[in-house]
């Protein structure tokens, strides 16, 4: 059971050469975990392997962009966001998320691959306005349909810029 932690304002920025990396089995507990995610977050391994990887989970973050992630690697597909964290002292950081399925030698998922690098402030601004009202639709609508309403509000609005999820991540990743 996740400990609760109290969130801070701090930041802790990446270097620009910083990548955390981490695996997890098919049900998202932690099965491997790089030193810099560990320096980053604030954990010992002994505290993360066997634990969901939502252990650091900030609660800026809207559930909706935890469903799409999932269902879109279900489709088997990789998936790519920008993400605030919570270290295990409350402080947090933002980091743009690469997470690939891991198949076996006969095509079957074992679970999932994550690397992490800096975002940008430029970018985490864009997504931060984004993630906000998603977190307003899920606190107004209640945890049964909030995550399902919130990513409608975000196809909505990639609609409306005539892109798709992944280029918008992708476009902002690339040009901020």
């Amino acid at each position: 059971m996740k400990p609760s932690i109290k969130p801070t304002n701090n930041e802790h920025l990446l270097a620009d050469n910083d990548f955390i990396i981490s695996k997890t089995d098919v049900k998202g507990r932690l099965t491997y975990v790089n030193r810099i995610f560990m320096n980053i977050a604030g954990y010992r391994e002994s505290e993360l392997l066997g634990v969901q990887h939502n252990v650091i989970r900030h609660p800026d973050m809207p559930r909706g962009a935890f469903r799409f992630l999932w269902n879109t690697l279900k489709q088997g597909d990789e998936f790519f966001a920008f993400v605030k964290n919570l270290c295990a002292n409350g402080d947090y950081y933002w980091v743009f998320a690469n997470v690939t399925p891991d198949l076996d030698k006969n095509g079957k998922v074992k679970g999932y691959y994550s690397v992490r690098r800096k975002a940008s402030k430029q970018a985490v601004e864009i997504i931060s306005a984004i993630y906000k009202d998603m977190l307003a639709i899920e606190k107004k609508v209640g945890l049964k349909s909030g995550p399902d309403e919130s990513v409608a509000h975000l196809i909505r609005l990639l609609a409306e810029q005539k892109t798709t999820y992944q280029d918008f991540v992708l476009d902002l990743y690339h040009n901020n």
